[in-house]
């Protein structure tokens, strides 16, 4: 009985060898670090923080893998705003928009692919067998717009309410391992512009819409609607005059209207609204000089005639704006009118078939003919 038990406690044994538990990983996480050593963002100038994972869920070949991008969520410690639990950008939490491919990224959005991904190509980053990556992201300062549900334009205040770094699943795929929140305050890092960068976030009052100075803004729960909140000491984001220009050959209705506009200031985000906002197009990140460009997609149901369209800088509070003329869409040639009956392609078949006809008729006849004076000779032939 015992050697029994013992050859059970073997084979046991032997199939745990065979088929082990996967062993439990590290849960995901991130260190962040700015290049004073510290974990804060500065409230006046622009701050790269650099970003090394840990723990994250590393799919070979898998499609995706994980963003990582600045922003703020409405549930930091009880982790209602992730996207597996039902959490939605621009309810839930929200984030600084850039793009997501590596080649036209602003970095204040960070694309790490998984290993073998076929969207490799397009990441910033590719995360390690063991789920680690390190890469670098751009905090503009403590405010920054998002959109919301509805695409209304929302700035968030994060010297109000908690901000910080998050990581979620890419390309729409919800990832419970790869969602966290790790907050980032905010203080004064720098004591002077860091090298490269000359230009402050905003100055002490707040940019509508329209560009207009309003005060404080309206906040309302977590968020400033309407409005840019103050970032920075008093001094103003440095930029020109800016100036749009759109590409009237594209404006039609319902085709796409391109545009570029400079004078904003050097990395701010810009927003463009058509008419009394029909259509918008945004937030925009403006280049190291201060240029924007975009293409506007104009409404099928927009009307032929003059419209507006105007791009306001949320850091500056800059404006441009440009009246142009939309087109109709084309239409379609009226058909020419149809040929006379003695020009038209049936009245010509029928003269050539009834010439036919005449020419078959007319042969009939001549043989007939013929036969008759063959008949005629034969008879005088006979008489003969």
């Amino acid at each position: 009985m015992t050697r029994r038990l013992l050859a059970v406690a073997l084979l046991a044994g032997g199939l745990a060898v065979l088929t082990p538990t996967p062993a439990a990983t590290a849960a995901a996480r991130i260190s962040v670090t700015n290049d004073r050593g510290t974990t804060a963002a500065d409230l006046e100038y622009r701050t790269k923080l650099t970003i090394t994972g840990r723990g994250f869920q590393s799919v070979k070949g898998g499609f995706g893998g994980v963003y990582l991008m600045f922003g703020w969520v409405d549930d930091p410690r009880g982790g209602s705003w992730k996207p597996s639990r039902g959490g939605v950008t621009g309810s839930d939490y929200r984030y600084i928009p850039d793009a997501e491919n590596a080649a036209d990224s602003q970095g204040y959005l960070r694309f790490i692919a998984f290993p073998g991904s076929s969207t490799a190509t397009e990441a910033n980053a590719v995360l390690s067998a063991s789920g680690g990556f390190t890469v670098t992201l751009n905090i503009p300062g403590p405010t920054f717009q998002s959109v919301d549900r509805n695409g209304r334009v929302v700035s968030v205040d994060c010297r109000k309410v908690t901000c910080g770094v998050i990581t979620i699943g890419a390309h729409g795929v919800k990832n419970a391992a790869n969602e966290t929140f790790t907050r980032v305050p905010f203080t004064t890092v720098y004591d002077a512009a860091p090298a490269g960068q000359d230009t402050t976030t905003t100055d002490g009052t707040t940019t509508a819409g329209n560009g207009a100075a309003t005060g404080t803004g309206t906040t309302t729960g977590t968020t400033t609607t309407g409005a840019t909140g103050a970032i920075g000491t008093g001094r103003k984001a440095r930029a020109g005059t800016p100036r749009l220009t759109t590409d009237r050959l594209t404006a039609k209705v319902g085709n796409t209207l391109a545009f570029t506009a400079t004078g904003f200031a050097p990395g701010e985000q810009v927003v463009g609204v058509l008419d009394d906002g029909v259509a918008g197009i945004g937030p925009m990140v403006a280049g190291p000089s201060g240029e924007v460009a975009g293409i506007l997609p104009l409404p099928a149901t927009l009307s032929a005639g003059t419209h507006e369209l105007r791009l306001t800088g949320a850091a500056s509070g800059g404006a441009a704006s440009e009246r142009f003329a939309v087109r109709a869409v084309d239409v379609s040639p009226a058909p020419e009118a149809a040929p006379e009956d003695d020009e038209r392609p049936g009245s010509r078949v029928f003269l050539f078939v009834a010439a036919g006809l005449f020419a078959l008729t007319l042969l009939g006849l001549v043989l007939r003919l013929a036969r008759r004076r063959r008949r005629a000779a034969g008879s005088t032939g006979a008489l003969a």
